[in-house]
């Protein structure tokens, strides 16, 4: 069991902190104030408001329900319009939360993955609750990064064989 619990733990930290991270810190440099505050109607997320939804939703599931931290999310904040962080204080945000998951990580046990927990409405294992902000991070980088290419006509250079393709 052990080395499940030590392999899944890599894996979150692979996905979300370097990966996920990664690559939202990657958009947020390509983009200026006014487009990480654009929004094309009502209906959608700036990338600001998906920076601060990530966040508030890992400290939530992770810091707060799996490691038992206070929760202080207040989800509808996340949503509104032009909150009027800047690029650095957002910048600031990513690095505070990847500097919190590395050191929830050192506090879950193989056990912490089989307890039962309540977050939010839902009654979640702290393996679900890792497998759901796993997910919860690709989807909304998924969002953010083609925001980005719609904003700025670039492409973002993930992976290293697509440098030569502009």
């Amino acid at each position: 069991m052990e080395d499940i619990h030590v392999a899944l733990l890599n894996e979150f930290e692979r996905r979300v902190i370097d990966e996920s991270i990664g690559r939202i810190r990657k958009c947020l440099d390509m983009l200026d104030e006014k487009q990480i505050w654009y929004r094309q109607n009502d209906q959608v997320n700036s990338v600001g408001n998906l920076i601060l939804h990530l966040d508030g939703n890992a400290r939530q599931w992770i810091l707060s329900g799996l490691t038992g931290d206070a929760d202080n999310r207040e989800r509808y904040k996340e949503f509104l319009p032009d909150l009027g962080h800047s690029k650095e204080e957002l910048e600031e945000v990513l690095c505070n939360l990847e500097t919190d998951l590395k050191s929830a990580l050192t506090r879950i046990t193989s056990g912490t993955l089989l307890k039962i927990r309540k977050v939010q409405v839902y009654e979640e294992s702290g393996l679900s609750i890792l497998i759901h902000v796993i997910e919860h991070f690709s989807y909304h980088t998924g969002q953010i990064t083609l925001m980005t290419k719609q904003m700025t006509n670039r492409q973002t250079h993930y992976y290293q064989e697509n440098l030569e393709i502009d």
